[in-house]
């Protein structure tokens, strides 16, 4: 299974699930910002140091670190949400 840091520049992915150790704050935080099954998710913006990541979750950019894209699990297929 692939998570969200998986994923390049020019792919799609639709949520799977969330990571059962991501608990807390920290899962609400990612449910209020719209990372719940079923959403499709692109990459907006790469950092060069690559972390973070901003992506595309229902038409906002949000930001990611690795450590919280580590714990979405996704599958990903290749095409473009704009």
């Amino acid at each position: 299974m692939s998570t969200l840091s998986d994923l390049r520049k020019e792919q799609i992915a639709t949520v799977i699930k969330l990571d059962d150790s991501c608990q807390g704050y920290e899962r609400f935080r990612l449910l209020d910002l719209g990372v719940v099954p079923g959403t499709e998710i692109q990459v907006a913006l790469n950092n060069p140091l690559k972390d973070p990541v901003a992506y595309w979750i229902r038409g906002a950019v949000i930001a990611l670190r690795k450590e919280q894209s580590d714990k979405i699990f996704v599958d990903i297929k290749d095409g473009d949400l704009n």
